[in-house]
């Protein structure tokens, strides 16, 4: 072995010193570079001097940070202009300081201002303080939540409910709770944005089906079927799920619970519902759409309601299994992550559930006044009603829409003319831009108050009429 060894040294040492001088000059300066590289600083500092407190004091008058949000000149333009609402926004609102009826924020119940909730509410800022700025899971649990809870589950009459301190961030993370990626979602064109947010957020794949079309849910569903028989082995670790609202937002139609649940069965998939404008609204005990259809609620795997549209609070909440809702706990982000309801805000909706048990015909009334606002506006010439007859919350589109940016400014003079004449309605907000299905079209959303008398929905109705009877003769 050593010969060999001996004959390779050899015949490298001769062939360094065969090489030519300007070669083995070229590799040695290479090699001093890399060397100085590898141990010698790119620079060195030569008399730093360090600032004066003047010169420090002076930084820092001349930085300017930027805005968090930029200007509201540079956000609102002269042809969009803003309205300025003042007051509380009970069965009457003021706009720019013109008294208006108030036909535009969702307060069904017309629990808003009532003075047994805001007495509740007060004397709990004095027992719990404002808030604990702490997520549940850590050291924001008071015993109002769980008090609110309970009493949640109970009225829905399900195993367990878990609260939301923010309504937007219920459905948008209950969804991604369960469903994950490989996962597939079977989800109504026409849900909002909210669930739009949440099927992004679990990374599943959506397939949307056309809105309220049950025969379109089924033939993607037997589509899917097909797909899962040629590859058993996958379909038996991937989940299935349909994802609907009660009412929704968008449109104010009613989903077919018993032919979804029908199909849930049928197929093997999980159903979840968000019930935030159906509960508080429909069924002889405003539980929603489970009770309207007279469907048991643990057929439904996950039920997802709103405090802010009946209980004049804040949040949402889930209810179902206790083993379903319990998960959420442990994955739902805006629980996990997200500081607990102020305990005022949790008294506000204990009271306003004591408030609608105490009444249990407010809801009938509430639908009772929803009907006769549709059948009041149903002769409009040039806009429609889209919604369901029972529904506090309904849509007037455009008959014959012309082009989104000629519809919009239509809607816009509508609701302008109104709210000078002394009715608040508003146009739906759309974020185009980021809907899942920006073919939509723009409308004026009208918000039902069980509040309100029959004279003034007679008196409210007679201005929009008479402004879109104004606007179409111009």
């Amino acid at each position: 072995m050593d010969q060999p060894r001996q004959w390779i040294f050899a015949e490298a040492f001769n062939s360094v010193f065969q090489a030519p001088p300007y070669h083995l000059i070229l590799e040695a300066i290479l090699i001093v570079w890399i060397i100085r590289l590898l141990f010698f600083k790119s620079y060195k500092l030569h008399g730093h001097q360090p600032l004066t407190d003047k010169e420090k004091d002076d930084l820092v008058n001349e930085w300017k940070p930027e805005p968090l949000v930029p200007p509201l000149a540079e956000t609102i333009s002269s042809a969009d202009p803003y309205r300025l609402v003042t007051g509380s926004p009970g069965k009457t609102i003021v706009v720019d300081g013109n008294e208006c009826l108030n036909f535009a924020t969702m307060n069904f119940l017309g629990l808003l201002g009532n003075p047994g909730i805001g007495e509740k509410s007060s004397s709990c800022i004095k027992h719990y303080g404002v808030g604990s700025c702490g997520p549940r899971a850590f050291y924001g649990t008071v015993d109002v939540h769980e008090e609110l809870e309970d009493r949640l589950a109970q009225y829905m009459k399900s195993e367990r409910a878990v609260s939301y301190s923010y309504g937007f961030a219920t459905i948008a993370s209950a969804i991604p709770s369960y469903a994950k990626r490989g996962d597939i979602i079977f989800a109504d064109e026409a849900v909002c944005f909210a669930i739009q947010k949440g099927l992004l957020a679990s990374r599943s794949h959506v397939v949307y089906f056309k809105h309220n079309d049950i025969a379109d849910l089924e033939d993607k569903l037997k589509a899917q079927e097909k797909l899962d028989k040629k590859n058993p082995k996958k379909a038996s670790v991937t989940r299935k799920f349909i994802v609907v609202e009660g009412i929704y937002m968008n449109t104010g139609q009613l989903c077919d619970l018993p032919k979804l649940v029908e199909l849930k069965y049928k197929y093997k998939v999980r159903l979840f519902v968000d019930e935030s404008l159906s509960f508080g609204v429909l069924g002889d005990n405003g539980r929603g759409v489970t009770e309207h259809f007279d469907i048991p609620i643990d057929k439904v795997d996950l039920v997802v309601g709103s405090l802010e549209y009946s209980l004049a609070s804040v949040g949402g909440f889930c209810c179902g299994r206790a083993y379903v809702v319990d998960h959420q706990r442990l994955s739902g982000q805006g629980y996990v992550f997200s500081a607990s309801l102020p305990p005022l805000l949790a008294r506000a909706a204990i009271e306003a559930l004591n408030i609608v048990e105490e009444d249990p015909g407010c809801f009938a009334r509430l639908r009772e006044k929803a009907r006769r606002m549709q059948e009041l506006l149903s002769g409009l010439k040039s806009l429609k009603i889209s919604g369901y007859v029972d529904s506090p919350s309904f849509h007037l589109v455009r008959r014959n829409p012309v082009n989104y940016a000629e519809d919009i400014l239509l809607l816009k003079a509508i609701v302008a003319q109104c709210t000078e004449k002394g009715v608040c309605i508003v146009v739906s907000s759309r974020l185009k831009h980021e809907e899942a299905n920006s073919n939509w079209p723009p409308s004026i959303r009208i918000a039902v108050t069980a509040s309100m008398d029959d004279c003034e929905l007679v008196k409210a109705a007679n201005v929009i009429k008479q402004v879109v009877d104004d606007i179409d003769s111009n």
